[in-house]
């Protein structure tokens, strides 16, 4: 339970950092925080409790409210010119890596921090400005909130620089590959093993007899909504099953697209159906977009998606694609090598509660490999570095079950060589390296 807690948690700040108003409201609130302690400070120097250090900007009230107005009229440009950087970045990377791409960029945090440092800097301005005036002392101006103010400004103008170099090297695809990847990896590493069993104790019907009476004495519960299912949240459903003394089996994992009034689930036994199908609004996500929180499969697709875009006759870029496949060969031999998640998640006395249908090793391999093989016909560099791929992972598997899909894979990329390659030299090299998959293989298979 405590993984699923923390994958609670990850998909909370994913969900909050996947958007372009957290960041900036957070820092206009420190921002009006700011100026409320430098603002009281300033106004106990002018009643004389306090004395300011010499440092800080002194002038009239004429003089500050130049000073504060242009800084704001100049801060409020900047924050157009920003926005206008940051829309021609997302319209770039929606027409070179795809639509599902925007998601990448969205969540970008310098981005996000530098946007939200030049409206609170705004805001900081406005606040200062709207306090000078008359008093009884003669005219209050907030001599240190101005200094402030100016350092603040100068510290714009290093995030504005930094903002500078990190679009430019944030576009280039490598870096967005690599950023995937890294994500990839982030979801392998927390699904690896979930769920977890209490204390390792198993009871009650063993996961077969259960399937088999869900399948014939089990109920249907309908999606509430239609959309992506993005997260489930498997400790509410355990406790609700628990409460009924049901069994839960979800047929769909996240990342499905949701039909409502379709078949979510089915509960057995089927008396408890209305009760789950009333409650379940509370153990799951529905959204318009897929998210990376238990969806392992949709880092892969984001990958393969930049691949099959590369390799098309408008883009015409295979150096991008073997990057894609480089990084997916990676990700899988992790997959290989870790991650091996339980489809049952038991309560506290270890009955089974609720059975999920995880995406399988298999079918990742096979998402990896096979849209980028069928648009690499006559790629002889894509073939290769695809066999390179599976000879690595080949090295990491554990168990004799894993092999069997990565021959198969191997197998139609030699046939496509065989099939779409002209050149009997190129035909040649790709052969060499199917040999190298199988010779992994054998030397896998007497590793026993």
């Amino acid at each position: 339970m405590i993984r699923g807690v923390h994958l609670e948690a990850q998909w909370r700040r994913e969900a909050l950092r996947t958007n372009l108003w957290v960041v900036p409201i957070l820092e206009v609130v420190l921002a009006g925080a700011l100026f409320a302690v430098t603002c009281t400070l300033d106004r106990a120097d002018y009643h004389g409790d306090i004395d300011l250090p010499a440092w800080v900007i002194s002038g009239t009230a004429d003089t500050a409210r130049q000073i504060l107005a242009a800084i704001a009229a100049a801060l409020i440009t900047v924050v157009g010119v920003v926005f206008s950087i940051m829309i021609v970045t997302l319209t770039l990377a929606s027409t070179q890596f795809g639509p599902r791409m925007l998601r990448t960029f969205i969540r970008d945090r310098p981005t996000q921090l530098t946007l939200g440092t030049f409206v609170g800097t705004f805001v900081y301005a406005i606040l200062s400005l709207v306090v000078i005036g008359p008093d009884k002392h003669g005219d209050f101006v907030p001599h240190l909130s101005i200094t402030v103010c100016m350092a603040l400004v100068l510290a714009d103008l290093a995030v504005l620089i930094y903002f500078i170099h990190h679009i430019a090297t944030s576009i280039q695809l490598p870096r967005v590959i690599a950023s995937i990847a890294a994500e990839l990896s982030e979801a392998i590493e927390a699904g690896a093993g979930e769920p977890e069993s209490p204390g390792g104790v198993a009871a009650g019907p063993s996961a077969a007899e259960l399937h088999a009476r869900l399948d014939t004495a089990g109920a249907a519960v309908p999606a509430p909504a239609s959309g992506y299912l993005q997260f489930v949240r498997h400790g509410t459903l355990v406790r609700m099953a628990t409460e009924l003394d049901a069994v839960i089996r979800l047929d769909h994992r996240p990342g499905h697209f949701l039909v409502q009034g379709h078949q979510l689930a089915t509960v057995w036994p089927a008396e408890a159906a209305p009760e789950v199908a009333r409650s379940f609004a509370r153990a799951h996500v529905t959204g318009s977009t897929r998210t990376l929180a238990q969806d392992i499969a949709f880092a892969v697709d984001q990958l393969v998606e930049i691949a099959i875009r590369a390799l098309s006759t408008a883009v015409n870029d295979t150096f991008t694609a073997l990057t894609c496949i480089d990084w997916l060969g990676e990700g899988l031999c992790r997959i290989a090598a870790s991650w091996h998640p339980d489809p049952v998640h038991r309560d506290a006395a270890g009955h089974i509660r609720v059975m999920t249908a995880p995406v399988s090793y298999e079918r990742l391999v096979q998402r990896a490999f096979e849209k980028i093989r069928q648009a690499a016909a006559g790629m002889p560099a894509v073939l290769i570095r695809q066999l390179d791929a599976l000879a690595e992972i080949m090295a990491e598997t554990r168990t004799e079950e894993q092999r069997p899909v990565l021959l198969a894979q191997a197998e139609m990329i030699e046939r496509l060589n065989r099939e779409s390659v002209p050149e009997a030299a190129d035909r040649a090299d790709v052969h060499r390296r199917y040999l190298a998959v199988l010779a992994a293989h054998a030397a896998m298979t007497g590793r026993g």
